[in-house]
């Protein structure tokens, strides 16, 4: 089965602000991590993830105290 070509990854909002979370679609970008889990990034390409499942997982380490490593990933047609 393919993978699909765009995601919603969801970021959740500013810890302790009751912010509404932040939905970034990311498209597949034709490159794989070193394990051969294709790479997905947002239009600019700043935002990277990897998608295993329903689970993105951003290539850069996060910054900030409450960044989130483990975000909800859904398939978009």
């Amino acid at each position: 089965m393919n993978a699909p070509s765009r995601y919603a990854v969801t970021l959740p909002g500013v810890p302790g602000r009751h912010g509404p979370p932040e939905v970034v679609i990311v498209h597949a970008t034709g490159t794989v991590t070193a394990d051969g889990t294709p790479v997905y990034a947002d239009e600019a390409g700043t935002f990277q993830v990897e998608i295993i499942g329903e689970v993105a997982r951003p290539l850069a380490e996060p910054a900030g105290p409450g960044q989130h490593t483990c975000l909800h990933a859904q398939p978009l047609p």
